[in-house]
């Protein structure tokens, strides 16, 4: 019985955590690329497919899994990209996220150099928890007198409805510059600040604001192409990134780097905040979250990835993080007669 109150306990830690401030992250995030910013839609130049499965700390009772879906394409003749991305999280068991979103990017030429894309999403989301699982405040104050669990008459189950929902929009925007070896860009996300309560309070989701960054170093001779056929296979190159987040109190920084040689794409890096430190128990703990290791393979235009999180911080036991990414670029799609495609300027990061 008291393992079941101390596992009642640590989902509902687990649930408050959740409902503070954290988006899912994806350790590939150059493999998410609709996830990270509505900038890259319809940044293939191509009809493009992409699925990422995430499960993190798979070694404890709260752990956390999220799918998510892309699809995106470029219009030529507006210079406009369109994507719909669908998006599953479930943080343990009993609290799950879908998220349906539709992105429009502008993607702009700003001389020989230099291109920009502009995007913005607007989203559809239904939250929803399971409370039968749980033990409230009443219950246990109940069983320590009586020594039984009755039914909780917390208001949050007023009426009976144990698995409540909750349905919001929520709205984002991002922008992209990049050049033949450079990209960055910002992206807003959750500006009207949803509401997230499943209660009488309001629990207003923070906006997250994220960075990206990073400078590809060729280390031979190849051709850039349009990242389809056989112009990729050639690439050789060495790629420094970075990808700093921050939401709420919270704040993240991802730094790495990528090697390609094509067909093979290998990446480590490290995610924490290096100056950074917390109190626990009156020490003074350094901001460090894991050590992430990636190995991607491209042939044609099919491309898969895996990556997996060590985590280096004071939270042991908990199975790190495994995370699998897959995508598809269709090249000409819906052209009946293959033609020679135009010289467009392409995204510098690393497809795989």
């Amino acid at each position: 019985m008291l393992k079941k109150v101390y596992l009642t306990i640590l989902g509902l830690i687990t649930c408050v955590c959740s409902l503070k401030a954290q988006d899912p992250q994806y350790s590939q995030f150059y493999a998410a690329p609709l996830y990270i910013s509505p900038a890259f839609a319809g940044s293939a130049f191509a009809p493009r497919l992409t699925f990422n499965y995430r499960n993190q700390w798979p070694s404890l009772n709260a752990n956390f899994i999220t799918t998510s879906f892309g699809a995106d394409m470029y219009f030529d003749k507006i210079n406009s990209g369109v994507g719909l991305l669908v998006t599953s999280d479930q943080q343990f068991t009993n609290l799950k996220t879908t998220d349906l979103g539709l992105q429009y990017a502008y993607h702009l030429k700003v001389n020989e150099q230099v291109s920009m894309s502009l995007g913005v999403q607007g989203s559809y989301v239904s939250r929803s928890i399971n409370f039968k699982d749980y033990i409230f405040g009443d219950q246990i104050q109940n069983y320590l007198s009586t020594g039984r669990f009755p039914p909780s008459a917390d208001p949050i189950l007023a009426g009976g409805n144990v698995a409540p929902q909750l349905n919001y929009m929520d709205f984002s925007t991002g922008a992209l510059v990049y050049t033949d070896q450079f990209w960055g860009g910002i992206t807003v996300n959750h500006i009207n600040r949803p509401n997230q309560s499943f209660g009488t309070s309001e629990a207003r989701l923070p906006m997250k604001y994220s960075v990206i960054a990073g400078y590809r170093i060729p280390l031979a001779d190849y051709v850039i192409g349009n990242n389809l056929g056989d112009a990729i296979e050639k690439e050789k190159s060495l790629t420094p990134v970075i990808n700093y987040k921050r939401q709420g109190e919270s704040d993240q920084l991802d730094v790495g780097m990528y090697l390609t040689y094509s067909p093979l794409v290998v990446g480590l890096w490290y995610r924490g905040i290096p100056l950074k430190k917390y109190t626990k128990d009156g020490a003074s703990i350094p901001s460090h979250d894991a050590l992430v290791g990636l190995i991607g393979y491209r042939q044609d235009n099919f491309s898969i990835g895996y990556s997996y999180d060590a985590t280096i911080s004071t939270l042991s036991g908990t199975g790190g993080s495994h995370e699998i990414s897959i995508s598809y670029i269709f090249n000409d799609l819906f052209d009946l007669k293959p033609a020679p495609r135009r010289n467009k300027k392409e995204l510098s990061c690393p497809k795989f």
